[in-house]
């Protein structure tokens, strides 16, 4: 039956490789583009809070669209992370990753201020109208500290250029509600996609067309292959792989902030991103050496 997801079933939430004095290391996120387009991603985002965009300046933003855009632009969609707490910049930004060429962006709920729902609707609505590219709400509440309620979501997806969200909601009984209601509502093409690993195949048995993964760095193809096998009716296939995978899952995605074990996995497996920024810090050794015990049990050391 396959998938027909707008940027793609299998989209990475990209880390940020940083050069060893702590500088954007642009060759090194070209590399690291190339290698997850190889590695079975369809899209990428960038600059998203896998890629630390809090300590991302505007211009390392910009520098980063145009390098994945250049290195794998013609074989993966780049969606472009240019949401913040500030309307006005994150219209700016969103106007200017667009006139580069990404596929679309992703608007994470404004954080910190805590808008009320009429808020996010009159946020979402002032960059989705000054926008020219396609654009993705990302709701994650225990980043943002405020969920996109159910009929918030409904009514921003009305507009021509809200087309999905990336649901890191924790909650898979208010995914299939969305779904359910979006339907109700006609409005079938928007479009849901996993924002948490772990949450993988409840999500698409709740009407998830795909994922926006941050495990894809270090397990893209089997990953794919659930996505594959659960669109092919192979239920049990589906399962069997992501119950493989789960424990890698809730280390990357558990043990210490995210993106702080995925980046020291790919170190572990000899993809150099450096490490986080600040406040972000390096693994300690206990964490460093629960991440190595996973990557060898998932046959990746």
């Amino acid at each position: 039956m396959g998938s027909n997801a707008r940027f793609g079933e299998l989209i990475t939430a990209m880390v940020t490789p940083f050069a060893s004095d702590g500088s954007l290391d642009l060759e090194g996120a070209r590399s690291l583009a190339r290698y997850l387009a190889d590695h079975g991603s369809d899209g990428i985002v960038v600059s998203g809070t896998t890629g630390e965009s809090p300590t991302l300046s505007r211009d390392e933003k910009m520098a980063l669209f145009e390098a994945v855009l250049d290195a794998v632009g013609e074989r993966a969609t780049v969606i472009a992370g240019t949401g913040s707490y500030n309307t006005a910049e994150t219209i700016e930004l969103t106007r200017a990753a667009g006139g580069l060429g990404v596929d679309a962006c992703l608007i994470v709920t404004p954080y910190y201020s805590k808008p009320p729902q009429n808020g996010l609707v009159a946020h979402f609505t002032a960059v989705a109208d000054a926008a020219e590219v396609p654009l993705l709400i990302y709701d994650i509440p225990g980043r943002t500290g405020r969920r996109v309620e159910r009929p918030t979501m409904v009514e921003l997806a009305r507009h021509e250029r809200i087309v999905g969200v990336k649901d890191a909601v924790g909650d898979v009984g208010e995914t299939a509600n969305l779904r359910a209601d979006l339907i109700g509502a006609g409005l079938e093409s928007f479009e849901i996609y996993s924002g948490d690993d772990p949450m993988l195949l409840p999500h698409l048995a709740a009407g998830a067309v795909g994922i926006i993964s941050v495990c894809s760095h270090l397990v893209g193809p089997q990953i794919k292959q659930i996505l594959t096998a659960w669109h092919d009716g192979k239920n049990e296939e589906a399962q069997r792989i992501y119950t493989e995978l789960l424990p890698l899952f809730s280390v990357i995605m558990g043990v210490t902030a995210s993106p702080i074990p995925v980046k020291h996995a790919l170190e572990l497996i000899g993809q150099k991103v450096g490490e986080p920024r600040l406040p972000l810090v390096p693994v300690t050794d206990a964490e460093s050496q629960t991440i190595r015990t996973t990557l060898e049990g998932a046959g990746l050391l």
